[in-house]
Order: structure tokens, then sequence, then C-alpha cells
């Protein structure tokens, strides 16, 4: 039986960079997004948002990141009454609302990556847009 155990974790310059580029790429689609950074423990390591983003989009932001560092899947899998259920039995910690993304880096997943401040579509392209200039691996 081991002691403890490793658990790979997003370093504070790359949750900064990630936090950097979500708003920047959001600027570029017209979005001004809110953008979280959580490692696998769901504690947060990063946020920031643009200029005129809505308030509410902090705490959308906040879920995504949340949701996508808990299952280490992109939001927006859960389907029929799954998708009311696991928000609900969570205490609303976790949404399937699009924009959230896990990252991983070489295999290891390190965190999740949450955008909000468009329409689901559109955080979700940014999301994407992030990882790729990130140089994450593809999810």
């Amino acid at each position: 039986m081991a002691n403890y155990i490793e658990t790979p974790t997003v370093s504070v310059d790359t949750a900064l960079e990630l936090v950097r580029i979500g708003i920047e790429k959001g600027a570029a689609a017209g979005v001004r997004a809110v953008v979280t950074v959580m490692d696998p423990s769901l504690l947060m390591v990063a946020f920031g948002k643009a200029d005129g983003a809505t308030p509410h989009s902090i705490e959308t932001s906040r879920r995504k990141a949340m949701s996508a560092a808990s299952t280490r899947k992109a939001t927006g899998w859960m389907k029929d009454d799954f998708a009311i259920q696991a928000p609900l039995g969570t205490g609303l910690l976790l949404t399937n609302i699009r924009g959230g993304v896990p990252v991983v880096f070489d295999g290891k997943h390190v965190g999740g990556l949450g955008v909000a401040g468009g329409t689901p579509d559109q955080d979700a392209a940014v999301a994407a847009a992030v990882l790729e200039a990130i140089g994450a691996d593809n999810q």
C-alpha cells in the first residue's frame, strides 16, 4: 500500500499564460472572455477577465474549469437527465455548458480551463484555441 500519491498540477506560470491567451483569443473572436484555470483538486490557480466582461461570466467560467478538471472531459458531454442530475448532485459545482476543457500535457492531466463570456459555441472554440496555442495535448 502506498502512503501517498503524486498528482501533476498546472504551474502558476502556465495557468497565467492560459488566462492571457484566453483573453487574447476571446478578443479576436469578439468575446469579452472570462478565463479560469483550476488544478485537479479544484483549486483556482489563475483567473482573469477582459474589460467589460459580464459579471455572471465569472461564476460560469469557474464552474466550467471545475467541471473539466473534475471529469477530465470537455463540458457539454452530459446527456439527458444526467445533465441535470450531475450539477444538482454537486451543489451546482459542475456544469454542462460548453467552454470547459481539461488541460493535459504529455498525457498528464494537470487541471481544467473554463472560458465564458460568449455563446457556448464561442467559448468552446476559444478554449480549444487556447489549448492549441499553448501546445497542450489534443482532447
